[in-house]
């Protein structure tokens, strides 16, 4: 699989992350799956969420990391949560216009862009999921991922194309 960003919403989804530094970040991406020999994974718009993690979150969320203990009460500098209210508008939005929702993007900020247990438990099929490193304040690699049948992640190649839009839901 491949996932085909342009640099614009590459430099979109870093500077959100670098913006949101220490918290992590979190969006959506807009666009179109091409299955093939090479299943390809268009992007045609970024949309920046807020990260809505809380307690309320964190007391129904598996926060297990497989090793039985619980890890510190993350907070949003170590998890996001997309609202449902905000997923079903962006969803609504990109019906409108003929496109689907097939990723979603987070920073880990001090951390590597490589999936938490976390992530993968509360992982969809069939979406990518692009992670970014920041280091103090700083964007730094960038990845993307996806799930195989074992609902394991697998990185993504990400491509590189001409600029498309890049869109904001945040208050």
């Amino acid at each position: 699989m491949t996932l085909t960003l342009s640099p614009d919403q590459i430099s979109h989804i870093r500077e959100h992350a670098e913006r949101t530094y220490p918290e992590e970040c979190c969006g959506l991406l807009l666009g179109q799956i091409q299955f093939g020999e090479v299943t390809q994974r268009q992007v045609a718009d970024v949309i920046a969420l807020e990260n809505n993690w809380n307690p309320q979150v964190a007391a129904i969320a598996d926060r297990s990391d497989g090793s039985g203990e619980q890890p510190p009460e993350p907070d949003r500098r170590r998890r996001y949560w997309i609202d449902p209210r905000d997923l079903l508008t962006v969803q609504r939005q990109a019906r409108d216009r003929q496109l689907n929702i097939i990723g979603v993007y987070h920073s880990h900020p001090d951390h590597p862009a490589i999936p938490s247990e976390c992530d993968r438990q509360l992982a969809w099929a069939d979406y990518a999921y692009v992670i970014v490193s920041v280091c103090q304040g700083r964007s730094q690699d960038l990845q993307s991922w996806c799930l195989d049948d074992q609902h394991q992640f697998h990185a993504e190649a990400i491509a590189t194309s001409t600029a498309t839009p890049v869109s904001s839901l945040m208050s």
